[in-house]
Parts: C-alpha cells; sequence; structure tokens
C-alpha cells in the first residue's frame, strides 16, 4: 500500500510537500477531493435548517437520516441494535452520557482505566465516588476476585470507562471487557460502559456487529479518521438507552411542547434515541460532509484493514530505527515506551503510535520543547508535552503524585517550555501514523534525528 499512497499523495494531499505530518492521532489529514466535492455540494444544492417541513429542511433531514444510516454501516451496527448521537466531538458525547448518569437522585459510581484521556478522567468530578483502575483491576473484577469498584450491591448504577487505543502509546486495550462487564454484573448493581474509541478508529475497524458484547455507549471524532469534518458521535446500545432518558436539560428540537407562563413543564421526545438527545441546530453542514468523506475514503484506501495493515507496517519500521539509534560511546539515543519489544507485532494490541523521549550522550534528557523547534525548522510535525493522557504519562515516566504537585508548583503548566524538572522529563515525543504516511516519512524522521542527536 506504501506505493500506492505515495502515488496518490502530491494528488489528494498537496498540504504535504516538503512536510513530514507524524501527528495523525491528533488529526488526520483531508483529501482534496473530499474538499472540492464538499464545495460542490454546498453551492449546487439549497438546505436548510432541518427543524422544518419546507424543501430546503426536508432536503437537509433527509440527507441527514441517510447518514445516520451510513454511520452505523461503517461500524457494521445494526440500526435496530443502535443509534447515532451526533455531537460536536468525542468529548461532547462524554458530557452526553455524564450528563444523564449525573442527573439521577441518586448520583452514580464511576471507574476509569488509567490510560484514559483527560477527558474521561474529568467525569469523576461529577460521580458520588470515582476509581482509577489498572487493567489488572479490571480483569480481577471480571474473573471474580475482587469486587466491583461499586460494591457490587450498591443500587447506585456505575459507569466504567476506558479507551479502546491509549493516544499516548497507541496500547489497545481488549474490546472483551464490555461484553464481560455486562455478564458479570448481571443481578448485582449494574455497571454500563462507556468505550473512547477515538483513538482507535482513526486507522482501525471497530465492529459493534456483536451487540451482546458492544460498548453500551461508544464515543469518537470524525476527523480522527476522515480529517474533516470537524464532528463527532455518540453510539448508544438501545438496550441501554433509558439511562440516558434521565438527563435534566433539553434544549431546542428535543422537547415536543414547553409550558414557562404560568406553570412550568416539558414533554419531551421520545420516537427515538437521537431525536431526545441532539440538543438545537444539528451542525447539517458539517453531516452532509461526512457522507461525502466516507465515499472518498473507501475510494481512496478501499478498507479500514487496509489502513490498519499498513499503518502497524510503518509504525515497526519506526520503532525499530528508533530503537537501533546509538550515540558514539553506544549508549541508546531513545527511550521508547512500550510495552515490550514484540508490542508492534499484534496490532490487536498496539496502535500506530510510537511514543519516546531523547537523550544525549550522557544518558541526561533532551528537552522535548527543544526537539519540537528544531523539529518544525526541518518542517517535520510532531506531538509533545503530556498529550492529555495523565495516567498514562505518569506510567510512562514513574511520575509519582507528590511530584507532579511539585513539578506544578515549580512553574509546569500545560503547553509550557519547563519540561525537565528534577532530573526527569515531564512529558514525551509523540509520534503517531495515518493513511497517508509513507516509509518516507520514516526515513526523512530518523535522518532528523540522526542530524541533531
Amino acid at each position: 500500500m506504501n506505493e500506492q499512497v505515495d502515488l496518490m499523495r502530491e494528488r489528494e494531499y498537496p498540504m504535504l510537500k516538503d512536510e513530514i505530518y507524524l501527528d495523525h492521532a491528533g488529526t488526520t489529514l483531508y483529501a482534496k477531493s473530499l474538499m472540492e466535492r464538499f464545495a460542490t455540494e454546498m453551492i449546487s444544492n439549497l438546505y436548510g435548517n432541518p427543524h422544518s417541513a419546507s424543501p430546503s429542511p426536508r432536503a437537509s433531514s433527509t440527507r441527514i437520516d441517510d447518514v445516520r444510516i451510513r454511520v452505523l454501516e461503517f461500524f457494521n451496527a445494526d440500526p435496530v441494535d443502535f443509534d447515532v448521537v451526533f455531537v460536536a466531538n468525542a468529548t461532547a458525547g462524554i458530557k452526553v452520557v455524564m450528563d444523564a448518569f449525573r442527573s439521577r437522585d441518586d448520583g452514580f459510581t464511576y471507574g476509569y482505566h488509567s490510560d484514559s484521556h483527560t477527558s474521561l478522567v474529568g467525569v469523576r468530578e461529577t460521580a458520588v465516588e470515582s476509581f482509577c483502575l489498572g487493567s489488572n483491576d479490571v480483569e480481577a473484577m471480571i474473573s471474580g476476585s475482587v469486587p466491583f469498584f461499586n460494591g457490587g450491591g450498591d443500587d447506585r448504577l456505575a459507569l466504567f470507562a476506558y479507551p479502546a487505543q491509549s493516544n499516548m502509546n497507541g496500547r489497545r486495550l481488549p474490546l472483551r471487557w464490555t461484553g464481560q462487564l455486562r455478564a458479570v454484573s448481571e443481578g448485582t448493581s449494574k455497571i454500563y460502559t462507556l468505550l473512547d474509541a477515538a483513538a482507535l478508529v482513526s486507522t482501525s475497524k471497530l465492529d459493534l456487529s456483536d451487540v451482546q458484547n458492544a460498548p453500551d455507549f461508544t464515543v469518537l471524532s470524525f476527523n480522527k479518521i476522515f480529517g474533516f469534518p470537524d464532528l463527532g458521535a455518540l453510539i448508544v446500545r438501545r438496550d441501554s438507552a433509558d439511562v440516558l432518558q434521565g438527563r435534566k436539560y433539553f434544549g431546542g428540537g428535543t422537547v415536543e411542547t414547553v409550558a414557562c407562563i404560568k406553570e412550568q413543564w416539558h414533554e419531551p421526545k421520545v420516537e427515538n434515541i437521537h431525536a431526545s438527545l441532539e440538543d438545537g441546530t444539528l451542525p447539517m453542514h458539517n453531516i452532509m460532509a461526512l457522507g461525502i468523506a466516507m465515499d472518498v475514503h473507501k475510494e481512496l484506501y478501499a478498507s479500514m484493514d487496509s489502513i490498519s495493515e499498513h499503518t502497524l507496517y510503518l509504525a515497526q519500521k519506526l520503532y525499530s530505527s528508533l530503537r537501533l539509534l546509538k550515540h558514539a560511546n553506544g549508549a541508546d539515543v531513545c527511550r521508547l515506551y512500550v510495552r515490550d519489544v514484540h508490542s508492534f507485532e499484534d496490532k490487536s494490541t498496539q496502535g500506530p503510535i510510537v511514543t519516546f523521549n531523547l537523550m544525549d550522550s550522557h544518558g541526561a534528557w533532551v528537552s522535548n520543547t527543544e526537539v519540537e523547534k528544531l523539529a518544525t525548522v526541518r518542517k517535520i510535525h510532531i506531538r509533545t508535552g503530556g498529550l492529555c493522557n495523565p495516567g498514562g504519562i505518569a506510567k510512562a515516566l514513574d511520575l509519582s503524585p507528590w511530584e507532579l504537585r511539585r513539578n506544578f508548583s515549580a512553574g509546569y503548566r500545560c503547553g509550557g517550555d519547563n519540561d525537565i524538572i528534577s532530573g526527569k522529563p515531564t512529558g514525551v515525543i509523540r509520534a503517531s501514523l495515518g493513511a497517508m504516511s509513507t516509509l518516507r516519512d520514516i526515513d526523512r524522521f530518523i535522518e532528523f534525528i540522526q542530524e541533531f542527536y
């Protein structure tokens, strides 16, 4: 596939001319033909606000309904069993679920995996109780060797959230957990599952065809897959949707009738899940762009499976090349944060993200800020810092809570230049690959490191 991508890059991704883009975990890139088709669609048709019955709103509603079904098809999710709620991004989808759970009279108990993105971690502030869990903790709960994090006997509902793939180091967590937790919590206090699929779906297929083992709630951002549009989705398992109906807030489009004068009451829409949760005017143009994006993506790359194979191959090449880099005295140039040396041989446990720090010939850490500035000069796009993954960074860099407090007191701030404190780095360097990455990108990045370090 590398040769195929090489041939199409000049035509479809002219913005990549002389640039090395290695931040696909942030967002992947949009194809030229996608933007051209979208522009043609917009200037050739009249689309109105879908909350009306005149011709232009009806045209919008028809397109939105079509794209909604196509999204479910993209993830092998049967519309009988699932519904799609369009949101701004994955974080907005998380907040929809959170809002419903925190609206319960007795609140909820929350567990989240230590590899979670900050957006999942933040849900804990609205829970009655919260717990940060490692993979061994989850497996122990499933096996029954330890109690559930909510005690197992409390009537209060529980929510367990985790990323399908860490946005920090690409580690992939078991998708089987969602079905297993559902099965073992039956008859006790029910545990719902929230899967953050944003990092995974950028280069890998998410298959929701097995409804019995699928997550109750799945969130994702489409720009991670297609580059454009800036749009997200909350995919809801219909059997689990009732818990979302208890949220307090309602907005335009989600209610049938509202009384304000003399009395205050309302009747929510109940005809389907998305109608009760999509507050206000839908981002209709973004949704239409999504339909075009899916078409173009399939034409260019055929399938997510081919992208998965291509990107894992490139990640193996990048990892092995970085691992072999040595200083003149034989000291390692890179500290790589992987499970083991075989991590990139299995796409079920590893995505195409390589995370590391650089060291000088004496073993001292090199400033990530310095690396990023030099990379910018060479037109190389990487990401450095904490990557919005506090648990993953703390584990990788062996940072204790007291060290995090000390670092903050010493002036460490998100996005700041103070990235080595008391002899330890405060963040990492992340190189992430996407569908339009090539071997040449890898080679030029390695040449850059060899030139400066």
